[in-house]
């Protein structure tokens, strides 16, 4: 196994405005971490970034998944390599079943790491046994992608691709956004069947709540574009209690 992700002075901006303003970080296989700040620091930027998005311009720094320069690819050369964004809205594709995005993207990406691709029986039964760990009613798989879901059906649609896609690390936007308490749990339990060594996960929230449920090794404080501050999971919770003006002084 590789290295992981591993981001070095990372700098990004779109039109005229830079958000990100040299962020560092590592994830290594089997690590969970946290990034916590408040609106408008650039959080969701970095994972639109890593995955690949057109909305910005890289202007300095780098990032690597298991020494493979990720600013180098395309973005779905990014997915096969092992990259996976879990997004804060995910996108509705009228027109589209589940079952049909699904096996279509993961032939795609084992294609292009030279895999052979899933037939019909292989993948329906994957399928069947992710959606089950989910808790999703079966009919989903025949359902447009997330077309006419709730926020939290949404949010659950996501994971489910990600246990589909197994990839090396995964970011994941505000997965706890629209979610009730049981589906927050299963949301978490799904994430949590990661932990097993190869994978690295990022979790990106507001809340402290998520992470009694995704317990993460390290939390980063994530302000004016780039990480102020690192800490146990304790952090959090005085994050939780005191906001982020405790931190601001670190910010130097």
């Amino acid at each position: 196994m590789g290295v992981g992700l591993e981001i070095r002075g990372l700098r990004a901006r779109h039109g005229e405005r830079e958000i990100l303003q040299g962020v560092d970080l590592e994830v290594r296989p089997g690590e969970v971490h946290a990034i916590m700040g408040p609106n408008g620091a650039g959080k969701s930027t970095l994972g639109k970034v890593l995955a690949g998005s057109e909305e910005y311009e890289v202007t300095g720094g780098s990032a690597t998944l298991d020494g493979q320069d990720l600013l180098a690819l395309e973005a779905e050369e990014r997915a096969a390599r092992g990259l996976f964004l879990g997004f804060q809205y995910p996108v509705e594709i009228p027109g589209v079943s589940n079952a049909y995005f699904l096996r279509t993207a993961l032939n795609a990406q084992r294609k292009a790491r030279g895999e052979p691709e899933l037939g019909a029986g292989a993948f329906i039964k994957m399928l069947k046994e992710k959606m089950a760990r989910l808790d999703m009613d079966p009919t989903f798989k025949d359902r447009f992608v997330n077309v006419g879901f709730s926020g939290g059906e949404k949010k659950r649609n996501e994971i489910l691709q990600l246990l589909m896609f197994n990839p090396r690390v995964a970011v994941l936007d505000e997965t706890d956004s629209g979610l009730d308490i049981d589906a927050l749990r299963v949301v978490a339990r799904g994430v949590n069947s990661l932990r097993d060594g190869e994978h690295g996960i990022l979790v990106i929230t507001h809340y402290q709540r998520l992470l009694d449920y995704i317990v993460p090794d390290v939390v980063h404080v994530f302000m004016d574009g780039r990480i102020v501050r690192s800490g146990p999971k304790e952090l959090a919770l005085e994050l939780e209690d005191k906001g982020y003006a405790s931190v601001r002084p670190a910010v130097a």
